[in-house]
């Protein structure tokens, strides 16, 4: 997944058509047993006391909160054009870093945002300490990061390449 300045969100045809499986499924059968859940739980009496009833609000809060996240990522996103193959570490690619220098102490990672999160790669958002401190950089370039300790991470790009979906 790629941000760009307009705030097109690139992603892969995959990547797309599990979101809008995600929206479809709240939107039509999740929806639908939510709201029996509320009915059912009116049902049972007094709406002050009722624990069933405030947790099935809460719960169809969260789900209509993520539906509209879904409907706003999908309405900009941009499918299928990838990043460039130029190096830039950026969303979209897959990078390699050494910790420190050292060219054994590796980690490779995809840069992207949480929706684009794939069992096949770590991946780490762009807005993370690490993400920002790599961002825009090429191979070759050093960058250092605050880990969550408070110590500073130092790390050299190796490599950054576009991801290929398996």
């Amino acid at each position: 997944m790629t941000q760009t300045s307009d705030n097109v969100i690139w992603l892969t045809q995959e990547a797309y058509d599990k979101l809008k499986g995600e929206l479809e499924q709240l939107t039509g059968p999740a929806r639908t047993e939510i709201a029996r859940k509320i009915e059912a739980a009116r049902e049972e009496g007094d709406l002050k006391e009722n624990a069933g009833y405030h947790a099935a609000k809460e719960e169809q809060g969260k789900q209509e909160a993520r539906v509209r996240q879904l409907e706003e990522l999908l309405r900009t996103a941009q499918v299928g054009a990838a990043p460039a193959d130029d190096g830039v570490v950026e969303p979209g690619m897959v990078v390699t870093v050494a910790f420190d220098g050292d060219e054994d102490d590796t980690l490779v990672f995809l840069m992207a945002s949480r929706e684009y999160a794939s069992e096949d790669i770590d991946t780490y958002s762009p807005q993370s300490p690490l993400g920002q401190a790599v961002n825009g950089k090429k191979a070759g370039d050093a960058a250092e990061y605050e880990m969550p300790n408070g110590s500073v991470a130092k790390v050299k790009i190796i490599e950054a390449k576009p991801y290929v979906a398996n």
